[in-house]
């Protein structure tokens, strides 16, 4: 799947690159090469039969007996594709390479089938639901304090793929160090748990809360009061691992921190503020757990640096694939069966955890639009992708379509939490004006967009959806039901007409008519920035939204950015008037994860909306743990946001691949994409 990079939000001042999950592709129609399909066997015969024919008369039977020639049908026997190797899965549904095979550094989604099937967690998502978590690395645990500590008890027997065992304090290394290192993935998913971020604010380190007075108490080092001694210490700790050190051991154990283990087998979670979701951020794989002797002897644990030997090659985890190869510019990467796996044998556990059925894995990244389409047609590949224009091409090219209808192959995830839209500069002349912002609100036909680019073969492969929560959790979102944006050009003219007097602008419709002051100055041409590359679905989506505009005396262009030019965007006066993007959450909590950053500046998103009332409200709203209470206060900061207008909200595409009809049980979800539950059919 093609995206940009990662997602992931907090209440803190971070840049985190903004993620695109639903797939979207650059390439041309062209002819695909086809092979011939595999021959029908077809076979008749003579034969000569015995027939019985029993008749009944009055009460008396009698029997007849006769020999005939009978000649028989034609029998078919049904085409069955198979793969090319039982042994092999190819996935070629990424159209984009990871960032980095480090979980404690990659924060993309192209990283997701090397994490989610190599690594593991405490607990994760069950494969089915986005919702529901099983026990993993963790054997069961409990919730206590009012959700504000979490106690796990680690599962007995777990091992890395190179035999190194796992106990508390393995747990303890991969999430302090998963802080130190302070990275985007790290900072964006603990900060204000776990991490305080005035802390990290004023010392330019991101310390799981409690571990500078642990350090103290222990060694009797001035760590409280000098940060960079404590990130030294807690360096070379880390980078010498050993949880048999007393000293070391006493630091795990300090009970007011963080992170703590409170045995060698028992593990706690201690929070800053009561939070109901935590177990879903640590399901993510920035809760992975790592090898600390792997990791020590490949280049230790730095503050505020990434291990690029971790980074390019990857390492053993404690999941069923282990990495096998890694080729250039992470064009591909070959994971092979963890031969070693803890989880063979063992009883009780959750699909997710159990051995995998195919032992080899190859995900090729990158490949071009024509690549996917041949390699699927053509039965090289098991998994592809190709975006919603170019869903006929891609079946009329499989050369099996004669015995496989297009929903035999098409694997329909359907909607993902996510918010795709174009953000309005709340703080940037003209889109500072609110009545200018509702105004492009009300002159957009999002039916037409829906009509035009959502709509294949009699289904809508997306929906409509107001913001900031999306429809997948319905028990938050848009409390009030309050209405989608109408088109309506008379209300979009009154908004435009009305703003032009508060701007000292005008504008000139295509018939003429004069919107604004016209005393005031020409509005000139306005430009909606994207993040390159370009695809021809992003083109469509946006060139309507030109053109709708347009017929209100606007004049709109459209202008790319390289990813890493928009990482510039850090304040509202470098962030363009509107930008094109998309915002998934890492965890499924539709507040902090999806509204907080939306309608506040903590995540730096592109609206730059920064509300007082607003801002009061989200200051406790995540942390809530009464839901009628936190309903109520949903819906009052639904209304504000309807009516201030910070964003555009565009339809919500379905997520989806295409996948070989022998392929079973293959896992998508928003926070989990798993191979070990996938396997093949004879039929």
């Amino acid at each position: 799947m093609y995206t940009l990079p990662k997602r992931g939000i907090s209440r803190a001042t971070v840049a985190v690159v903004i993620v695109l999950v639903v797939v979207v592709v650059v390439g041309v129609v062209v002819g695909v090469s086809r092979i011939t399909p595999h021959k029908t066997t077809i076979t008749s015969g003579v034969s000569t039969t015995t027939t019985t024919t029993t008749v009944q008369v009055s009460s008396t039977a009698v029997t007849q007996q006769s020999s005939s020639a009978v000649t028989t049908p034609p029998t078919t026997t049904p085409f069955v594709l198979q793969p090319p190797n039982r042994s092999v899965l190819v996935d070629e549904s990424q159209t984009s390479p990871p960032d980095a095979l480090d979980p404690a550094t990659g924060f993309a989604v192209p990283d997701e089938p090397v994490f989610f099937n190599v690594f593991q967690t405490l607990v994760e998502f069950n494969g089915s639901s986005i919702t529901q978590l099983v026990p993993v690395v963790a054997s069961n645990y409990s919730i206590e304090n009012n959700y504000r500590s979490y106690v796990f008890e680690i599962r007995p027997g777990v091992t890395f793929s190179n035999g190194d065992g796992v106990s508390a304090a393995t747990v303890w290394f991969s999430l302090v160090r998963e802080a130190i290192m302070g990275q985007s993935v790290g900072l964006s998913n603990y900060l204000e748990l776990t991490v305080n971020v005035s802390e990290y604010t004023q010392t330019g380190y991101a310390f799981p809360w409690g571990i500078r007075h642990a350090i103290q108490a222990v060694t009797g080092l001035p760590t409280t009061s000098n940060a960079t001694l404590a990130a030294e210490v807690l360096d070379n700790m880390l980078s010498h691992f050993n949880p048999s050190n007393t000293t070391q051991l006493k630091i795990m154990e300090y009970p007011n921190q963080a992170y703590v283990v409170s045995s060698q087998m028992t593990f706690e979670v201690n929070l800053l503020e009561s939070y109901r979701y935590m177990l879903y951020d640590l399901a993510g794989w920035w809760g992975d757990i790592v090898d600390p002797v792997y990791v020590d002897s490949h280049g230790g644990v730095q503050a505020n640096a990434q291990n690029s030997y971790f980074d390019a090659n990857s390492g053993p985890g404690t999941g069923p694939y282990m990495v096998r190869e890694v080729a250039p510019s992470f064009s591909e990467v070959v994971l092979e069966e963890n031969t070693n796996y803890w989880g063979k044998g063992v009883s009780g556990l959750a699909p997710v955890a159990q051995p995998p059925h195919i032992p080899v894995v190859i995900v090729k990244y990158g490949l071009s639009h024509n690549e996917r389409v041949e390699d699927f047609a053509t039965n090289a590949a098991q998994i592809s992708y190709v975006s919603l224009p170019f869903l006929q091409q891609m079946y009329s090219a499989y050369n099996y379509k004669r015995y496989y209808s297009f929903g035999q192959i098409f694997y329909n995830v359907s909607y993902q939490p996510a918010l795709w839209y174009i953000s309005m500069n709340t703080q940037l002349y003209p889109t500072n004006i609110t009545d200018f912002r509702l105004a492009i609100e009300h002159g957009i036909n999002y039916t037409q967009i829906l009509n035009s680019l959502f709509y294949f073969n009699g289904t809508y492969y997306g929906e409509l959806q107001l913001g900031p929560i999306t429809p997948q959790f319905p028990e938050y979102y848009n409390p009030d039901n309050l209405p989608i944006y109408s088109y309506n050009l008379s209300l979009a003219a009154y908004y435009l007409n009305r703003s032009g007097y508060l701007g000292d602008f005008y504008v000139v419709m295509p018939n003429g008519t004069i919107l604004g002051n016209p005393q005031g100055k020409q509005l000139g041409p306005l430009t909606i920035t994207y993040i390159t590359p370009i695809t021809p679905f992003t083109q469509s989506e946006l060139t309507i939204v030109a053109n709708d505009l347009e017929k209100l005396g606007l004049s709109i262009t459209l202008q790319g950015v390289s990813p890493s030019a928009s990482l510039s965007w850090t304040t509202p006066q470098a962030t363009p008037n509107f930008v094109y993007n998309f915002w998934e959450p890492d965890w499924a909590d539709p507040i902090l994860q999806l509204m907080y950053p939306a309608v506040t500046t903590s995540s730096l998103l592109p609206a730059w909306m920064n509300v007082t009332t607003v801002n009061s409200i989200m200051q406790t709203l995540p942390f809530l743990t009464n839901t009628t209470q936190q309903r109520q206060l949903v819906a009052e900061v639904y209304n504000i946001t309807y009516n201030y207008a910070p964003y555009v909200w565009l339809p919500n595409p379905d997520t989806y691949f295409f996948v070989q009809p022998y392929l079973k049980g293959f896992v998508y979800t928003a926070f989990s994409y798993y191979y070990m539950t996938a396997y093949y059919t004879n039929t």
